[in-house]
């Protein structure tokens, strides 16, 4: 039981699509446009609700064909569809950039520097401080091959959360987000715990591993060499940047931080003795804009990574 509450949990907080479109063969994006279209269509902060109904219609099983398709295409704008996991998010435009000297590959690698457009959100229903969140980030990694931004190149995306469960942390800005979180039994897991078992099910038969989002996108992309990749990753805002806002989407917005919220990336590859990771601090990501729209909410997509058993962890 606690495995299985473990798996509906972690599959609520995942960014799983309910997409009306057929699946494309994928040729890359350039920045500027995804960009473009996330910007295109600002509006005012909805209440995007779940419900359980979204998830079977008319004898149609949603949730499978967009589990499928979450992790098969590679798409980085689709037509309109609801995410069923976090429907409310900001969207954020900014610099990916490793600074310190490390043993891993590609966008890992010291000395890298990408443009990245990430999704901020919070699972389920639930925006505003008091309420229990499970804060969430999913990033999307240009290549650094794309000099001049117009060209099309593929995208490394990654996903983080902070609790599966949520917690009643007061701030985005106060969480570590990771690729393998904590998992909380809170009051809004078991309200939503007929929900949370059919994405878990479901994602579960889609996926061998659904407990951990790996990082080998990442370490492929622009690769030279042997390609290394970190187990763990974390990111979090760095400290001092905090702004007493009641939905998060108001917290995160980048004009409340003079155009420059940054947030550190660090890695990890082994636990401690006392079971925590032995965090090293490699780089950051700087955001420079922020919008809430139709199209960060309802029409960015977000490939999740296949489980893989071959990674190289190590030299």
């Amino acid at each position: 039981m606690k495995k299985a509450l473990a798996l509906s949990i972690l599959a609520t907080t995942l960014s799983i699509s309910q997409v009306v479109s057929a699946e494309q063969t994928y040729v890359g994006s350039n920045f500027n446009s995804v960009w473009a279209q996330v910007t295109s269509d600002a509006y005012a902060k909805p209440q995007n609700k779940i419900s359980f109904g979204s998830l079977v219609e008319f004898g149609v099983n949603k949730i499978k064909n967009s589990a499928e398709r979450t992790l098969s295409d590679h798409s980085d704008i689709l037509p309109q569809f609801n995410k069923l996991a976090h429907p409310n998010g900001i969207c954020l435009k900014g610099t990916w950039e490793i600074d310190q000297e490390n043993i891993y590959s590609g966008l890992f690698k010291n000395g890298s520097k990408a443009m990245i457009i990430a999704r901020a959100s919070t699972a389920m229903s639930t925006t505003k401080a008091g309420e229990t969140r499970a804060f969430g980030l999913a990033g999307k990694i240009f290549s650094q091959d794309e000099v001049d931004q117009e060209s099309l190149v593929p995208t490394a995306n990654f996903f983080l959360v902070d609790d599966l469960g949520g917690t009643k942390a007061k701030h985005y800005t106060d969480v570590a987000m990771t690729n393998e979180p904590a998992v909380s039994k809170t009051f809004e897991v078991i309200k939503n715990l007929a929900y949370a078992l059919k994405l878990a099910s479901t994602f579960g038969k889609a996926d061998e591993n659904p407990g951990m989002r790996q990082m080998y996108e990442i370490s492929e992309m622009d690769a030279e060499g042997k390609v290394i990749t970190p187990k763990w990753m974390k990111i979090q805002a760095r400290a001092g940047q905090t702004i007493n806002k009641s939905d998060f989407r108001d917290e995160l917005n980048v004009k409340n931080y003079n155009n420059h919220l940054v947030f550190d990336i660090s890695v990890a590859n082994s636990e401690l003795s006392n079971g925590q990771k032995d965090w090293e601090r490699i780089g950051s990501v700087t955001f420079e804009e922020s919008v809430v729209s139709n199209s960060c909410d309802h029409r960015l997509h977000f490939h999740h990574p296949k489980w893989r058993k071959d990674l190289k962890h190590k030299l």
